[in-house]
């Protein structure tokens, strides 16, 4: 790190106050601002260019799935909210409501769409007639609002950004097949693109999405122990087909009614990139999210041919990465500074010694690791040193949920780690939402976070009221 520190020195340390380091990145690094109405953030191109790059990753991977991007409204009139009992009362504490179009007062309310299920079925309901139209696999990337009492940037908003699959199935084994199809594009991409790994599994039914017959998680770990829910996939049987009087001509010529599955991930994951990965420098971009995968620093540019070089290795690197090129008038201090806030993976230096020898500096931000490489072999270095950071960032990750997990044994030792030690708790549990109203309340909000699909038998009985076990879960904290 140089010795200029003017870009970091309004960092708190991550160790000494985890939420005002957060808070400090996600300014410092330029990723949001704050506006007028509590709770809704502004994008800043840098914090939007990550996520149009989570985006296009995410899109890829759904089309790849069959599913096909539509668009929904964003007001959903209450009667038609009204049809899912279980639904709307998950949904009614954190509605906005829309009562005044224009100077007249409407005749029925609009919740401004908190998700959008029921929208999805109306339309369902006018489009399916025979098993021909199944399946139909929808998405819809948008922004939805629910109206939080403690907001906190990417992590809890009243609007937040995200997409949300909606698909209709002609069996249901034919929908709980995409349910968990779709969890595991989830996992691949938490894994694969942002380096981060998790623990995956089913929720409780406690802990189930409002008129599911069954959800599934991704957890991931943050850096100080407290999980994250960081997508999730339901299967909604006939449920709300049922509802809705959605129906269909089966093979056998008889109606029948549709199966249904939901999933979605939101900006939260933005929230997840810096708390996994950030340090006390600012944030550590996973390569293949960064908006700025490179950046070229010439060193002493005034003199002849550096700044020609550095567009020469530019023009060379712009093919395969994205690269920035900073021939601003800032000392080389203050950009070492800089592009280390805002996490960019990969800088190369380029000096006049540099050019005397057929070289140039590559600098890796998650290790600040030096690799002096000959010009000619830039791309293969850059390449490679950007896989390594991925990798690294991965088991850095990885290593530090690994240290977080315990296991407990006896209801003692359950509330000892969860009041003191924080992380994942691995425990038996009987299956009683008592057990996990006790748990949470003795240990100050430690909650199930999911039943994982490879449980251990740790004991064979309920680690809270001593009753037989019948499921391992994984609880922790959670934003």
């Amino acid at each position: 790190m140089a010795n200029n520190k003017k870009m970091v020195e309004a960092i708190t340390s991550r160790d000494e106050d985890f939420a005002k380091w957060y808070t400090d990145i996600v300014k410092k690094a330029e990723l949001i601002d704050y506006s007028s109405v509590k709770g809704c953030m502004v994008f800043r191109p840098y914090g939007y260019a990550i996520w149009e790059n989570i985006q296009k990753d995410m899109d890829r991977r759904f089309k790849e799935t069959g599913v096909e991007n539509v668009y929904m409204p964003m007001f959903i009139p209450e009667s038609l909210l009204q049809k899912e009992k279980d639904h709307v009362e998950g949904f009614a504490p954190e509605c906005a409501w829309v009562t005044v179009g224009g100077s007249e007062k409407l005749t029925e309310r609009l919740a401004v769409r908190p998700t959008s299920e029921t929208l999805f079925c109306e339309h369902y309901k006018n489009v399916v007639e025979t098993y021909r139209d199944l399946p139909k696999l929808y998405n819809q990337w948008c922004s939805v609002v629910r109206w939080e009492k403690t907001t906190r940037p990417f992590l809890r908003n009243s609007e937040f950004l995200w997409q949300e699959g909606h698909t209709l199935h002609e069996t249901a084994e034919e929908a709980k097949a995409e349910t968990l199809q779709m969890l595991k594009v989830y996992e691949d991409f938490y894994r694969e693109t942002l380096a981060i790994p998790a623990v995956v599994g089913e929720k409780t039914e406690k802990e189930r999405f409002a008129g599911a017959e069954a959800t599934y998680t991704i957890e991931p770990m943050m850096h100080n122990g407290v999980a994250l829910q960081g997508g999730t996939s339901h299967y909604f049987g006939d449920g709300f087909a049922k509802s809705f009087d959605i129906k269909f001509q089966g093979r056998d010529n008889k109606l029948h009614y549709p199966h249904q599955t939901s999933w979605g991930v939101s900006t939260r994951m933005i929230g997840a990139i810096i708390m996994v990965h950030g340090d006390d420098d600012g944030l550590v971009l996973p390569p293949k999210i960064s908006p700025i995968q490179v950046v070229i620093l010439p060193i002493a540019m005034h003199k002849e041919g550096v700044l020609e070089k550095a567009n020469e290795l530019k023009d060379a690197l712009k093919t395969k990465f994205r690269v920035k090129l900073d021939d601003s008038d800032h000392a080389p201090g203050w950009k070492f500074s800089e592009y280390e806030m805002k996490g960019v993976p990969v800088r190369v230096e380029i000096g006049p010694k540099d050019i005397e020898k057929g070289q140039c500096v590559v600098v890796r931000r998650d290790n600040r690791e030096k690799i002096f490489t000959p010009i000619d072999k830039l791309c293969e270095t850059v390449e490679k040193a950007l896989q390594d950071v991925h990798d690294a960032m991965y088991e850095r990750a990885l290593e530090n949920m690994k240290e977080k997990t315990n296991v407990a044994l006896t209801y003692d030792e359950f509330i000892a780690l969860g009041k003191e030690q924080g992380g994942f708790i691995k425990a038996m549990w009987c299956g009683d939402s008592a057990c996990e109203d006790k748990l949470k309340e003795e240990t100050g909000g430690v909650k199930s976070r999911c039943i994982p699909f490879e449980e251990e038998q740790l004991s064979n009985t309920c680690v809270c009221c001593g009753k037989p076990a019948k499921h391992m879960v994984y609880w922790g904290k959670q934003y």
